[in-house]
């Protein structure tokens, strides 16, 4: 697609997003069993993903396609419950087009969830892992193509691609929730098959924590618009080959209900400091 039409079509989303819910500078985007979030979202309102321009329809299970507006502990904020990925065949460009909506929203903070699968062996389904970096072996980089120099810099350093003060403030309030709340490296792949037990052997060695098919294309284009960036993931399974187990995606599903409510406290506690340090 020319970089004149990604334009037009990013102005169109955002200008009908505008139009049609009021402003917020936090979004949240809401992985794989991971939509209850919406739970901690006051005075919600609601658009579906099939009425905003250019924005598919979303075919995951878990993913509800909508965008929702609302205010958690009376900080504004959008919801994207459901994301687009590669492996259902989209370009990478439609794959960060909510990212990139949201520089035009004025957005300055987003967190981003999802569901993943435990490489490292002191893990165990249900516990969550904030990322502090990622490994990108997913075959493509969303920011190929001409750069738009008003969307950040040709070559955008990823060295603190995740926020340090917002990483340092959840892991203060895992502590005081008592959580198990682990931090890793986040490995992105394309999908949609889950990894071979040898893949996953690979990727131990290469020091990833967690392995997932999201996220890691919203990272590049978010960090690369300057907006602040929370990442967590909910380990939803163990990988391939480390317990004698079949992997399927109702797993993955399952394991997020279960862990759920203190998935929603956590975000909800980080909302809710952030509301209070810009009081």
């Amino acid at each position: 697609m020319k970089i004149q039409e990604q334009i037009k079509r990013i102005l169109e989303s955002a200008e009908y997003i505008s139009a049609h819910l009021p402003p917020a500078e936090t979004a949240i985007v809401l992985g794989s069993g991971v939509g209850p979030l919406v739970q901690i979202i006051q005075d919600q309102q609601a658009l579906e993903y099939s009425e905003i321009p250019n924005f598919p329809q979303t075919t995951i299970p878990g993913h509800s396609g909508k965008l929702i507006w609302g205010r958690v502990h009376g900080r504004p904020v959008y919801a994207f419950s459901g994301r687009f990925h590669y492996y259902e065949g989209h370009a990478p460009e439609t794959v960060i087009l909510p990212m990139r909506i949201l520089k035009p929203l004025g957005v300055k903070c987003l967190i981003l969830t999802n569901a993943a699968g435990g490489i490292n062996t002191a893990f165990q389904p249900g516990d969550l892992m904030l990322i502090n970096d990622h490994i990108n072996l997913s075959g493509y980089n969303p920011l190929r193509g001409e750069n738009i120099p008003d969307w950040g810099p040709r070559f955008p350093d990823m060295s603190y691609a995740y926020d340090q003060e917002y990483s340092e403030l959840l892991l203060e309030i895992g502590k005081e929730q008592g959580l198990c709340l682990h931090q890793g490296v986040y490995c992105g792949l394309s999908g949609p098959s889950f990894e071979t037990p040898a893949e996953i052997r690979m990727l131990r060695i290469l020091g990833a924590d967690a392995v997932g098919m999201s996220t890691v294309p919203e990272v590049l284009a978010a960090h690369q618009m300057g907006i602040r960036i929370l990442a967590v993931s909910c380990i939803s399974n163990m990988a391939a080959g480390i317990l004698e187990q079949p992997l399927s995606h109702e797993e993955v599903n399952e394991t997020s209900r279960k862990v759920e409510q203190k998935f929603c406290a956590l975000i909800e506690e980080f909302l809710r400091r952030l509301s209070n340090e810009h009081d």
